[in-house]
């Protein structure tokens, strides 16, 4: 087993983040695996060399990965601190949240599984190939790991929908059974129909249904340059030797890169018909922030509140004091198009700052919080601005009992105890005994209930996913109920295995193995692989083994002649081979 923690970034992760941290076994990689990284890596670096933004080749170099061998988190961490940077091995696809949180920490999430030789050209799953050869080498340009710093920071504050959970839980199943060997029919039918119908629901897209597709469109499937002459940088396309091709005909449109991307969404289990190109990196950070400008967390008000009810996860609004208030939020009841009081249902924290204010946690506040926001009715003068002369003169002040009316009819009558104020001065939260709160004949809180605590701020200024204070919940990220599928070694299956580890060790360590019994054995048992035959080809021509050589090419290219649905690729390892 690998240990991880060879770099100081993945110190300061928090306790919800390092919960979807796994160990990357490197043992468990086949022999297999390690050709399938080996073939798809040497296409990308000979195809890619033509096609990829100027930062890859030389990411490659810099982030230390090897075409020979799948790269291990140890050494990848190890060098990606030089620029920055850390990595993680996760288990398949992570909640959206936690993906963009992390990399707001500077830590490239890897999930460590590698896709089967069957998917060797494309797998809707996330792997090392995708992670490790697309996202690495890209970070290390500067102007770009800033945009993904930067990305991760703004999109993990984005509001999720219960809809969006749906989606991301049926995604994940679906990459796992499609990858997973054996999946039956019935159950890929399944699933791909369930993804089909979730994805065309109508309805009112998230915040973060909206930044995904941004993220999407740059991070995965992005194009710099000119329309004209654009290159590659999307990771999904530079783990992707199939799309990395496909996405250069003229059949696939180009699109300069607007907010307008933000409103087309993708389909992750097919070749994407438009890209959207983008003039240079900086281009990127423009968009982000007028992308951001629209979010609740910047924007707060009734609107981010309705938004965090629907995602029906704890987030947190802000008020213009600066006291956060963080949970599930259930309610909000508005006048004249401004929230005059909200609800959160269950465990709720209080914080300043993004720190939990001492006695103010989930054990406190274990059953809910309500308070309202604004205005007293008839007072132009908002609490929070008020002298200490102003406050006495309406008799808030500690030992009095006191008829606050706010505006829209909410009514706080109760004796103040104490209050507590920012480091500017202003109250943001007064507390009361023998408290009764009403909206005209609602009761909201009556004095049977205890201390009645109430935050001060005459506006909503953010609204955001997630805690304000990230230690203030247990497990806050939305965890995956599904895993990864391993696959099954079948006796057949650590036979072929074993091969590619003979013929591996001829070309590196130069064991004596007989090839050409290798070759019967495939021609017997094992006729739908083709990618040893091809390594045979190759190590044969390396070490001068002509009649080899000439029988490992002669049936290769006998699959081609006979359609194999593999043909446009034994080609391409062909003409790596004797390109030279």
């Amino acid at each position: 087993m690998t240990e991880l923690q060879t770099n100081p970034l993945l110190d300061k992760l928090p306790k919800h983040l390092r919960q979807f941290i796994k160990p990357q076994n490197y043992d468990d990689y086949t022999p297999i695996n390690q050709a399938v990284w080996r073939y798809v890596m040497r296409k990308n670096v000979d195809y890619l060399s033509k096609v990829a933004h100027d930062s890859y080749l030389e990411g490659l170099k810099k982030t230390g990965i090897s075409i020979e061998n799948i790269p291990s988190m140890y050494g990848m961490n190890r060098i990606l601190q030089e620029i920055g940077w850390a990595a993680v091995a996760v288990d398949g696809f992570i909640p959206p949240n936690a993906f963009m949180e992390f990399q707001a920490y500077n830590v490239l999430v890897i999930a460590s599984d590698i896709r089967q030789l069957e998917n060797i050209e494309y797998t809707p799953a996330p792997d090392i190939i995708h992670e490790g050869a697309g996202h690495a080498p890209i970070i290390a340009n500067p102007e770009y790991a800033e945009y993904l710093r930067r990305f991760g920071e703004i999109g993990c504050k984005a509001i999720s929908s219960a809809h969006d959970y749906e989606i991301y839980e049926a995604i994940r199943e679906l990459s796992i059974l499609e990858e997973a060997d054996g999946t039956p029919e019935s159950e890929l039918k399944r699933i791909r129909q369930k993804v089909d119908d979730l994805q065309n629901t109508v309805t009112e897209p998230s915040e973060m249904a909206l930044i995904r597709n941004l993220h999407w469109w740059t991070v995965e499937y992005g194009l710099i340059g000119t329309i004209e002459n654009p290159k590659i940088y999307g990771a999904g396309l530079l783990s992707s030797i199939g799309e990395s091709e496909w996405c250069m005909k003229p059949e696939v449109k180009k699109i300069p890169y607007t907010i307008d991307a933000a409103y087309q969404a993708f389909d992750i289990t097919k070749p994407q018909p438009q890209l959207f190109v983008t003039p240079d990196f900086a281009h990127l950070n423009l968009i982000l922030e007028e992308f951001a400008n629209t979010m609740a967390v910047r924007k707060g008000g009734l609107s981010g509140i309705q938004k965090l009810i629907n995602s029906k996860a704890i987030g947190t609004i802000e008020l213009s004091t600066g006291i956060q208030i963080s949970g599930v939020f259930t309610n909000v009841i508005e006048y004249q198009g401004k929230p005059v009081y909200i609800q959160v249902t269950g465990p709720t924290a209080l914080s300043n700052r993004d720190k939990e204010l001492v006695g103010h946690g989930t054990n406190y506040h274990a059953h809910g919080f309500g308070s309202p926001i604004g205005k007293l009715k008839g007072i132009n003068l908002a609490i929070e601005d008020m002298s200490p002369r102003d406050l006495r003169a309406y008799d808030i002040y500690e030992g009095e009992t006191v008829t606050l009316e706010f505006e829209g009819d909410i009514k706080v009558t109760g004796e103040i105890i104490t209050g507590s104020r920012n480091l500017k001065g202003e109250i943001i939260l007064i507390s009361f005994k023998n408290c009764t709160v009403t909206h005209n004949q609602t009761i909201l809180f009556q004095p049977e209930w205890g201390i009645y605590d109430m935050a001060v701020g005459k506006k909503v200024v953010s609204a955001f996913s997630g805690p304000a204070d990230c230690t203030s919940f247990d497990n806050i990220s939305h965890v995956p109920t599904t895993k990864t599928i391993k696959q099954e070694k079948t006796m057949e299956r650590e036979q072929l295995e074993s091969f590619y580890a003979n013929v591996r060790k001829f070309r590196e360590e130069n064991d004596v193995v007989d090839l050409d019994l290798i070759l019967d054995e495939l021609n017997e048992n094992h006729k739908t692989d083709w990618l040893l035959t091809l390594e045979i080809a190759e190590v044969a021509k390396f070490k001068g083994l002509e009649n080899t050589e000439n029988r490992a090419k002669k049936i290769l290219l006998e699959k081609i002649e006979k359609g194999s649905k593999n043909a446009h690729l034994i080609q391409f390892g062909l003409n790596l081979i004797y390109q030279a």
